[in-house]
């Protein structure tokens, strides 16, 4: 081999290792991001919190908000779902911990 292939070589590797990288953030911030997002939704549209005005409300109309939804899905996301994938890709890459 070549020093000019050993090097294209290495390149080609820290490229797919980027990828891989910038993949498992993705991956691993959608659930914060969406938590965020429900709780940006949440100060943007406080009337649909009736939470914060309960006049003559059931328990579920309390706690079944779209917000609020959304936040549970986010954690449940990144609970249940993105650490074992994340685990999952590590283990098949080769770059567990």
């Amino acid at each position: 081999m070549s020093v000019d292939s050993i090097g294209m070589e290495s390149r080609r590797v820290g490229a797919a290792t980027a990828r891989r990288t910038l993949r498992m953030r993705a991956i691993g911030s959608l659930g914060p991001l969406t938590v965020i997002a429900a709780i940006g939704w949440a100060l943007l549209q406080p009337y649909r919190l009736t939470i914060l005005h309960p006049h003559h409300q059931g328990f579920w109309w309390l706690v079944i908000e779209p917000p609020l939804l959304v936040a549970a899905a986010g954690i449940f996301f990144a609970l249940a779902v993105a650490r074992p994938l994340l685990a999952d890709l590590e283990e098949a890459d080769g770059t567990a911990r």
